[in-house]
């Protein structure tokens, strides 16, 4: 599995969603201005689902899911369980806190 990790980046009032990590095809994204408690985007093959993380250890879960299949889910909750310290270190890292 290949993770490629990415800097958020901001011009002024507009804020990009930064990609923290890729994997199977799909970007996994912290929105900079986005809302406790901390969770990601899962966006790809025309689908997109939310995963709170429960931070710092898990377990991740499922807060909705637009579009993939159930053995996609489960594939994604696997690699997101094991990123989960890295995920919950750039929220941190991305929010300030």
């Amino acid at each position: 599995m290949g993770w490629i990790g990415t800097q958020a980046i901001g011009f002024g009032d507009i804020l990009i969603m930064p990609t923290v990590l890729v994997f199977q095809g799909l970007d996994v994204r912290i929105y900079t201005n986005d809302h406790r408690p901390a969770h990601v985007h899962v966006v790809g093959r025309g689908c997109e689902a939310k995963f709170q993380l429960n931070c710092p250890g898990g377990p991740v879960e499922v807060v909705e899911n637009f579009g993939f299949s159930r053995r996609e889910m489960r594939q994604i909750l696997e690699a997101l369980q094991a990123a989960v310290g890295y995920l919950c270190e750039e929220w941190r890292r991305i929010h300030g806190i």
